[in-house]
């Protein structure tokens, strides 16, 4: 059997249970683990939320890969049409119970309204789903309508574009191998570009940046 389908517990599971407040690491190739640090997914928007994403989410808007719904539920109480979809059963329980509108989908299945969204969210390094950053800019400008913004939030200057290979492990369990992405802010122009996206701007807030890209209009 590959190595790539081997494993004792689903992605989806090991986020369900870490979003429960069950400890759950990343395992890189060599085996060194990090803790996921979900407190600060499940916390309330904060500033840096404010000044790089629900200042310029406007219009419908979908957030990828929203978790607990923080940024889908500040933007539902301030009337904004958003709508959260995330692979966790847990999160959007989370997002839902917090108010927000959230549906259990992968950002590569078949959504609402698409190709009528007026905003994207890529934050807290969602960008890295799938491990392939031009396909889901792709996937992200065929949700979008002619003239549409992604608002995708990178890593510090200098990183480039690294792809990687996870594993996730809970209480003793372990999920098959999955693809994920890390891409800087020095990478993200030509990202855009080859994903036919156009970029308008960089903005940050305290340690955190993301790109502002745009669909081509009509």
């Amino acid at each position: 059997m590959r190595d790539d389908v081997l494993g004792d517990i689903t992605t989806a599971e090991a986020f369900d249970a870490a979003f429960a407040g069950t400890a759950c690491h990343f395992v890189d190739r060599a085996g060194a683990l990090k803790r996921m640090s979900v407190e600060r997914w499940a916390d309330a928007a904060d500033a840096a939320d404010e000044a790089i994403f629900l200042v310029r989410a406007s219009g419908r808007t979908l957030d990828v890969g929203c978790g607990p719904g923080r940024l889908a539920a500040e933007l539902t109480a301030r009337d904004v049409p958003a709508l959260g979809i995330d692979v966790s059963a847990e999160a959007v329980r989370m997002a839902r119970q917090r108010g927000a509108r959230v549906l259990r989908r992968n950002v590569f299945s078949r959504l609402p309204h698409e190709g009528s969204w007026d905003c994207v969210l890529l934050a807290d390094g969602n960008i890295g789903i799938g491990g392939d950053p031009v396909s889901l800019l792709r996937r992200v400008r065929a949700l979008l309508r002619p003239g549409g913004t992604v608002i995708v939030e990178v890593a510090r200057d200098g990183t480039g574009l690294r792809r990687e290979r996870w594993r996730l492990r809970v209480d003793g369990r372990t999920t098959p191998h999955f693809d994920w992405a890390v891409v800087g802010a020095d990478a993200i122009v030509a990202v855009a570009r080859e994903a036919g996206l156009s970029f308008i701007e960089m903005t940050s807030a305290g340690r955190r940046q993301a790109a502002v890209l745009g669909s081509p209009g009509v």
